[in-house]
């Protein structure tokens, strides 16, 4: 365990580190920190956070820079993450509620991230099996066509057409609307099959088959959407930290254009409050010279996604965490409201 002293110095580092970008001398800390000791003190205190692996010089004569063992301790040590003011919370709520729907809100969200943080944005659409039911509307198109449309909790609304075997009157498309809400509406999605199977049973034997083929198309819709969405943005951003990349950004721009990689960097959305991934606890090697900051999104308190951002290790560890909290809070309340 490091002293209070020590933990001071390296967060000193941390800190002058991510704002100058320059390696940080022992010098320069005494002059810009009210560290209370002797600058022959903090060479002491730099050597030993050096032997035990939390900072590393890059050159020779060179000042010092944290390691990803320093920023992982910096970030655990962290008294709180820095909170958004109140005209910063009052422009995220006004830029996230003018959304018009669900794409809006996603596409509008990874903006908002990108350029509070000047990072790499990364939101994950809402999980259709994290989702409930909102409400199931039925619209005869033909005597024989009807358009099915499911709205679920978190704004998502999948729309499909139903090929019937016969014709199916609007007295009973009304019938099954009414009687398919009462059981699916407000129920999670993996809960539907169940509550359905036996509907049928309760329409005269000529409409039993259109019944099922309509109930088909809902489950089909329940379950076809395995894959999970992701939408990605300011990928610019990294071009202004090239010398934070040692080789070459090349690796971390096809590491972001891979789905499955950064659906397991944002981890699962019931992980609680925010994950932060520093370098190499990143297991794409790509990305080793990256930090991920992430949290869980949703509404009613339960997260049905994930959202973060991606950026150097160099990074404001505190101002990200608050930024990325914040919009996940505000995405949350909009997704209750909508």
């Amino acid at each position: 365990m490091l002293s209070e002293r020590r933990l001071q110095v390296l967060r000193a580092i941390v800190q002058d580190y991510v704002g100058t970008e320059e390696p940080v001398g022992s010098k320069a800390l005494t002059e810009r920190h009210n560290l209370g000791v002797s600058p022959a003190t903090v060479r002491n205190d730099m050597a030993a956070l050096e032997d035990e692996g939390y900072i590393a010089q890059p050159h020779t004569s060179a000042g010092r820079i944290p390691t990803d063992k320093g920023y992982r301790l910096f970030v655990d040590k962290l008294a709180g993450v820095k909170p958004m003011s109140a005209p910063e919370r009052r422009a995220i709520q006004n830029f996230l509620e003018g959304a018009v729907d669900l794409d809006d809100v996603v596409a509008r969200t990874v903006r908002l991230l990108a350029q509070l943080t000047r990072q790499v944005a990364v939101v994950q659409y809402p999980s259709l099996t994290r989702s409930t039911v909102r409400h199931v509307e039925l619209l005869s198109l033909a005597p024989a066509r009807v358009m099915l449309v499911l709205i679920t909790d978190t704004g998502r609304v999948e729309q499909r057409m139903v090929d019937c075997p016969a014709p199916f009157g609007e007295s009973s498309l009304a019938d099954l609307r009414a009687r398919l809400n009462s059981r699916v509406a407000g129920r999670r999605f993996t809960d539907v099959p169940k509550l359905v199977e036996d509907l049928p049973e309760a329409f005269e034997p000529e409409d039993r088959g259109t019944v099922s083929t309509v109930l088909s198309t809902l489950l089909e819709t329940l379950v076809e959407e395995n894959e999970e969405r992701l939408m990605i943005g300011g990928t610019a951003n990294l071009t202004r930290f090239g010398h934070d990349f040692p080789l070459t950004i090349r690796p971390v721009l096809e590491a972001l254009e891979e789905q499955v990689v950064l659906l397991k960097l944002l981890g699962e959305a019931k992980e609680p409050g925010v994950t932060v991934r520093i370098g190499h606890e990143n297991a794409h090697e790509g990305l080793n010279s990256t930090s991920v900051v992430s949290v869980g999104y949703g509404s009613g308190g339960e997260a049905v996604a994930k959202l973060g951002v991606v950026g150097p290790t160099r990074m404001d560890y505190p101002g990200t965490m608050g930024a990325v909290r914040a919009v996940a809070r505000y995405v949350g309340q909009i997704l209750a409201e909508s």
